[in-house]
């Protein structure tokens, strides 16, 4: 048993070596919009945490979704929590999974660097060669205007009042005093500014992640019966998050069709993720190997054409130039019998 689990062990290793060379050569050609994607992630804290400054408690407002849906109550709000973490955490191994198990469909730097896409804004210092980095065409480096970048929008055009326990009327949290200083609000008091954060309802940041997250499983993913359970789950979320009055039911709403229409418009742009299970290699990646491969798909069809010259000349059974080569195609028998008279003349004469 000891032996079995030694050598098991040992392959595991190897996998998950051999995964991670592949993995950190594509981190080294495709760093560029990953880290724009991850710059943006405390940009758009940074956001969240200004608009807490301009937040002015209120009644909460009207909502559907509040009189359909009971009220969980405040030691209840963990629920909304508790589902968003085992999405998140479920995705996260899952987008590991190629170091570990033999059978693999993408590679984890361009599938998280898909994901970032659909999450965020390109920085615009990066249009001046924007191609290069995901391989659209010249043409269409434009900024994608991806969820987070329209959140931040949404919410700085109106202030709602928070409709969360801690944002009401009488919470010391619901207001925020003038920062006294700037390194206060570049901190953003993390995490307790994340948790308590008040303002950023429009649209929901749970609701982003979920459903990227579930829209790309739903893609990339293998298992269907694991698809129904995590679009079951976003719909849980989303119940739970208004009932817990963490959002209004729009904050919700709004979530649902930006983030798909916004999935669309991305995977549109961005090249499809080449299918591991096909068997061809992704790599080499360097520079050397990517001038080799363009000198070979440039000589390609000058050996394409060698190789169709060679074949023409052994089926007619010759070694001349194709330029000298006559087309020999017999029609309605005609071909045979103008040999036969040719043959039978030629026999007197000797030759």
């Amino acid at each position: 048993m000891a032996i079995y689990i030694a050598r098991e062990a040992t392959k595991l290793w190897r996998k998950v070596c051999a995964e991670t060379s592949v993995e950190l050569q594509l981190l080294f050609e495709k760093w560029h919009l990953l880290l724009a994607g991850i710059v943006f992630q405390y940009i758009h804290g940074l956001a969240a945490r200004g608009v807490h400054y301009l937040h002015r408690p209120g009644p909460i407002l009207q909502d559907m979704g509040f009189m359909a849906l009971p009220e969980l109550g405040q030691d209840k709000g963990y629920l909304s929590e508790t589902v968003f973490t085992s999405i998140f955490l479920s995705f996260l191994l899952w987008s590991f999974h190629p170091f570990v198990y033999h059978s693999k469909r993408f590679y984890t730097v361009l599938l998280w660097r898909r994901v970032l896409a659909f999450l965020v804004v390109s920085m615009v210092v990066l249009t001046h060669n924007f191609h290069n980095y995901i391989h659209v065409p010249t043409s269409d480096t434009f900024l994608l205007q991806a969820s987070q970048f329209l959140r931040i929008i949404t919410f700085y055009s109106t202030q709602l009042p928070g409709p969360n326990y801690h944002c009401r009327e009488g919470s010391k949290l619901a207001t925020l005093p003038p920062p006294k200083n700037v390194l206060e609000v570049l901190l953003i008091n993390f995490p307790r500014g994340v948790l308590f954060g008040c303002g950023d309802l429009i649209f929901s940041s749970h609701m982003i992640f979920t459903l990227v997250f579930v829209r790309t499983y739903h893609k990339y993913g293998s298992k269907r019966l694991i698809k129904l359970f995590a679009w079951l789950m976003a719909i849980i979320q989303s119940l739970l998050i208004i009932a817990s009055r963490k959002h209004y039911t729009v904050d919700v709403v709004v979530a649902w069709y930006t983030v798909n229409l916004v999935v669309f418009f991305v995977d549109k742009n961005l090249p499809e993720m080449l299918d591991r299970t096909s068997g061809l290699a992704l790599l080499p990646v360097s520079a050397k190997d990517k001038s080799d491969r363009m000198k070979e798909e440039l000589h390609k069809p000058e050996k394409d054409n060698k190789i169709k010259d060679e074949h023409h000349k052994l089926l007619n059974g010759n070694t001349v130039d194709s330029t000298d080569r006559r087309q020999w195609m017999p029609m309605n028998g005609k071909h045979g019998e103008d040999m036969n008279h040719t043959l039978s003349d030629a026999a007197p004469n000797g030759t």
